[in-house]
């Protein structure tokens, strides 16, 4: 998959698959991150063996990456992961980081909208992601693409620096997801550039 989109100020992106070839792509992405935005990643993506280690889990079948490219650079990369066991194999856990400078234009919205129809292929019923408090404006997103909070457990989790964070878990059913996605398209100028 590679199509080529266009940003509310006019920039255009490449919107691809990743690959296990874009190991150094990735990494120059990640090492570009301030340190605020890397503070609440998963796992410490400053550690080439890990991020490698986290591409190669592409081939389990149950997570699906994209990124869009400038300039053949990493400017927002996400995942979709599908859960394997019985309970939550309708749930897909969505999960998107852009660049600093790409912010507020767009781009994090065209990256949900991919993994939404991705999840419609896999026959996801309900996208669900998990925030740490702090990660406000994230959570300013996903509510606007209607995602609910659905709990929140104090103390649950780390940070990348140690400190103790409650975990937010936000749920979203496929149909609200994608009324909500159209809604945000059409309240925005941004069809003048499309």
């Amino acid at each position: 998959m590679e199509k080529t989109e266009t940003l509310k100020d006019g920039t255009k992106v490449l919107i691809r698959d990743q690959t296990l070839d874009d190991l150094d792509l990735l990494m120059d992405f990640y090492l570009a991150l301030p340190d605020e935005d890397r503070r609440y990643l998963r796992v410490d993506v400053t550690d080439r063996d890990v991020v490698k280690q986290r591409l190669a889990l592409m081939d389990s079948g149950l997570l699906f990456r994209r990124c869009a490219l400038e300039n053949n650079k990493i400017v927002a990369t996400g995942a979709l992961e599908i859960f394997p066991d019985a309970w939550r194999k309708h749930q897909g856990e969505i999960r998107v980081i852009v660049a600093r400078d790409f912010r507020h234009k767009g781009l994090g919205m065209v990256m949900m909208r991919e993994f939404y129809l991705m999840a419609l292929e896999k026959d996801v019923e309900m996208l669900v992601t998990r925030i740490l408090r702090p990660q406000i404006a994230a959570r300013n997103i996903c509510r606007k693409l209607g995602f609910r909070e659905e709990l929140m457990v104090p103390d649950y989790l780390h940070d990348l620096t140690g400190a103790t964070q409650d975990m937010i878990l936000m749920a979203c059913e496929m149909k609200d997801f994608w009324k909500e996605l159209e809604q945000a398209y059409l309240d925005s100028d941004w069809q003048k550039y499309r």
